[in-house]
């Protein structure tokens, strides 16, 4: 009996009990699809915080004020503030690895246009923070270092749209932030989702002294917020790092062995946290709906079993025709493959359908890549191999005579 022989007695046997092949099929299609969708959904999402952090720089250290607390335990962002602006002046003047520095004040606050009114963040800062995010008006300017206090204001996208509308140019219009009226200078182009899932665009500018005396009230020696550094390249950044903490110990007069008042973080490290978690979560997830697919195997190998019994004195038949036990060995394999690997086929068309409905809800990329494809296509060989062995060997082994006697 040859291949093709094989092919089609497999086929017209799993036709006869059409319902039976399809629920049983339907255990791999659920769990190659959940493992396809998973993968695809983990992929994305660390393509998404790749694309987020390479947005942002790949160059950058934030210096977060914080001071230890009572009791050791140090404090962190929102801490007492520690770095002043002559710290900030210092590292943008003596530390020669350094190419940007600026201070990042924020307060959310409800700004007023003449049409309608939004409640957003507003940052105060200085014209490097928009190099150091690499961050282009769309249209109209960035505010200047000779701008330090004076009232203009550069609005993200979001905040632009809800404003003034859609496809309208604010530039030179002017907007009022608590009770401060500035003039908008520049609008700048989309940033789209944070790395936290929030809104880049969803912000306004002003001048960081600005900030200072109409926001927070009044002009102090102390950065109340945190400070972004753009190193002079990435490979750099380290050098930085060393030389900023280096620079702010010796200025705070810090004994050696005498802990930081200041946080400093490189947000490489950050980026490359975010994506070790993601891969993990990936990875667990994909596990998870493994178990559904082990589960679709044994389905696999109940079935086969059950028709092994019901077609024993078919079996006998044919091997007192002269079939031989590797004929139907082979015959009872090839109906295992066909129903795991139809199954395999159609889970891969169903996650990837889910991924990309998901995807699409998240504001993710979708990343099925072909390697995922390819495996799980042998996983469902694999299975049908391994879960139709023991029925096919069962059913190879049976004696001619008791299986013509069988009833």
């Amino acid at each position: 009996m040859n291949v093709l022989e094989t092919f089609l007695i497999a086929f017209w046997a799993l036709k006869r009990n059409k319902t039976r092949s399809a629920l049983t099929t339907l255990g791999i299609v659920i769990g190659v699809g959940a493992v396809i969708a998973m993968v695809g959904i983990g992929e994305g999402a660390k393509r998404k915080v790749q694309e987020t952090f390479e947005s942002m720089g790949v160059n950058q250290l934030v210096i977060l004020p914080g001071s230890s607390s009572a009791g050791g335990t140090r404090g962190g962002f929102g801490s007492k503030p520690t770095v002043t602006w002559d710290d900030l002046r210092a590292i943008k003047e003596g530390v020669s690895s350094v190419k940007y520095a600026a201070p990042v004040l924020r307060a959310s606050q409800p700004v007023v246009s003449d049409i309608t009114n939004w409640t957003t963040t507003v940052y105060g800062t200085t014209p490097d923070y928009f190099s150091i995010r690499n961050w282009a008006p769309a249209s109209g300017s960035l505010f200047a270092p000779e701008d330090g206090d004076s009232k203009v204001v550069v609005l993200g996208q979001t905040v632009a749209e809800k404003l003034f509308g859609s496809g309208t140019n604010p530039v030179g219009q002017a907007v009022r932030i608590g009770s401060t009226p500035y003039e908008v200078v520049g609008v700048l182009q989309s940033k789209g989702q944070s790395a936290g899932g929030g809104d880049n665009d969803d912000a306004v500018f002003i001048p960081a002294r600005a900030f200072q005396s109409k926001v927070r009230g009044g002009l102090g020696n102390f950065i109340d917020g945190m400070v972004m550094v753009g190193a002079t390249s990435p490979e750099a950044t380290r050098f930085a790092e060393t030389q900023i903490t280096d620079l702010l110990r010796e200025r705070h007069h810090l004994q050696d062995g005498e802990p930081e008042d200041f946080s400093l973080r490189n947000l490489a490290d950050v980026a490359s946290s975010r994506e070790e978690s993601t891969r993990t979560l990936t990875l667990l997830l994909a596990s998870i709906a493994a178990v559904s697919l082990l589960v679709g195997g044994i389905g696999v190998m109940n079935i086969m079993l059950v028709s092994v019994t019901e077609r024993t004195r078919e079996i006998g038949v044919r091997m007192a025709l002269g079939a031989k036990p590797r004929h139907i060995l082979a015959q009872f394999l090839v109906e295992a493959l066909t129903l795991t690997v139809a199954g395999g086929v159609l889970g891969i068309a169903l996650g990837v359908l889910v991924a990309e409905r998901l995807a699409t809800q998240f504001g993710w990329p979708t990343l099925v890549q072909p390697q995922i494809i390819l495996v799980s296509v042998g996983f469902s060989a694999a299975v049908g191999v391994i879960f139709g062995l023991y029925p096919a060997r069962r059913a190879s082994m049976l004696d001619p005579i008791e299986a013509l006697r069988y009833e």
